[in-house]
């Protein structure tokens, strides 16, 4: 198309040119016309040169008849040139047809991959995105600049339906662990309160050589009941009123609880911090647990280091221990249920502080270097921003894990 809109005009214009060339040639060249004069001036020349004439109208004469046969020759010159030239304006506008051709050939076929290869890239990434398949990052920049737009609004649109794609995974991957644990700690509450009355009977009946024995059960038999209620608070999303919270005033008491004396705890409250609409338990058992995997992660002598301040519509609380660290694997992990790296632990403390956070629209996020401890930020939202969400995890942005020295 773009060549049939280059030639059929080239073609017309130099028809139309050509035609107009060979009119004026014709007209111009006269050869006949020119003939008749020259003969009809010799019949009157050599009538006029019988008559008696003095020697200026003689030589008056001679130069007409000069002239006269001057402008017959041009005349015959003109028509043999303007022959020949005819067959030269033919070939030369064939020539500027053949140009043309060859030309808007090149130009054609140019723009077309311009448009054809852009857009056979473009309908290449709109498969990948159906199959849930990356979409190359370095593109070969082709077409026109607003094939790069397009490039940039699809890669926008993919990682979009990614993040889509994750968060409906997400919600349908708690609500199952969440749907597990309210199982699982219904049946483990039933045997364990008759199990609590028999290790009971027992230790006031049992002789003195099974008093350890009766110590063991009683023990495992309050782990259990311990796991249960963790079961039970991950299976169960906040309820009840929502109410101001001052989070420094909340997270400087269960600091001071949770913290043993062998660690140096470094707390810090900017003042003036806005207040917090949620659920003052939930928010205790969360910062709680965090703390709890501050301080199993620092053996012996070390700091925990606790920090409120505000940011833009947030406030920030943030945890840093001086332990052991994690790799790059764990910590993806370390907010996913029943994943732990302690002995005798559900894996729950984390996840059920994540469900907690993301129920108050908040996040949080964690990093952490082998060898020099983890740092975690727990971002609350205030004012307009605040809100409480019942609904599932994957209903907040997902939470993200970033390396970085704690």
């Amino acid at each position: 198309m773009l060549l049939l809109f280059a030639l059929i005009p080239t073609v017309v214009v130099t028809l139309a040119w050509t035609g107009l060339a060979a009119r004026t040639l014709s007209l111009l060249s006269a050869r006949s016309a020119w003939e008749r004069i020259a003969q009809s001036g010799e019949e009157a020349l050599r009538a006029v040169d019988r008559a008696p004439l003095s020697p200026a109208q003689r030589q008056a004469l001679e130069r007409h008849e000069a002239e006269l046969r001057e402008s017959a020759q041009l005349a015959r010159r003109f028509d043999f040139v303007a022959g020949r030239s005819m067959r030269l304006v033919l070939v030369g506008a064939a020539l500027v047809v053949v140009v043309v051709a060859v030309g808007a050939s090149r130009v054609a076929g140019h723009l077309s991959r311009q448009l054809s290869r852009p857009l056979d890239e473009l309908v290449g990434w709109t498969g990948l995105i159906r199959m849930g398949r990356p979409i190359p990052e370095q593109a070969d920049r082709r077409g026109a600049p607003e094939f790069e737009v397009l490039r940039s609004g699809m890669r926008t649109m993919a990682m979009e339906l990614e993040t889509g794609r994750r968060r409906a995974l997400e919600a349908e991957r708690a609500e199952a662990f969440r749907e597990s644990a309210r199982r699982f700690a219904h049946e483990l509450k039933n045997p364990l309160t008759p199990i609590r009355f028999a290790v009971d009977r027992l230790r006031r009946q049992a002789p003195e050589e099974l008093r350890d024995t009766v110590d063991v059960l009683a023990e495992e038999a309050a782990r259990l009941e311990t796991m249960a209620r963790s079961f039970a608070q991950f299976g169960r999303l906040p309820d009840g009123p929502p109410a101001e919270i001052d989070v420094a005033e909340l997270v400087t008491r269960v600091a001071r609880g949770v913290v043993p004396e062998r660690l140096v705890l470094e707390l810090s409250c900017s003042d003036a911090l806005p207040l917090v609409v949620g659920f003052h338990e939930s928010l205790v058992r969360a910062v709680t647990n965090i703390l709890i995997n501050a301080v199993d992660a620092t053996p012996g002598a070390g700091t925990i280091q606790v920090s409120v301040y505000p940011e833009p519509s947030m406030v920030a609380i943030r945890i840093g221990d001086s332990g052991t660290g994690m790799t790059p694997e764990v910590l993806q992990r370390i907010f996913e249920p029943y994943v732990t790296t302690k002995p005798g632990g559900t894996g729950l403390g984390l996840a059920i502080a994540r469900q907690t956070i993301e129920a108050h629209r908040g996040t949080v996020v964690a990093s952490s270097i082998v060898g020099h401890g983890t740092v975690m930020i727990v971002r609350l939202p205030i004012g307009a921003s605040a809100g409480i969400n019942t609904g599932t995890a994957g209903d907040q942005p997902p939470m993200t894990n970033t390396g970085g020295n704690a």
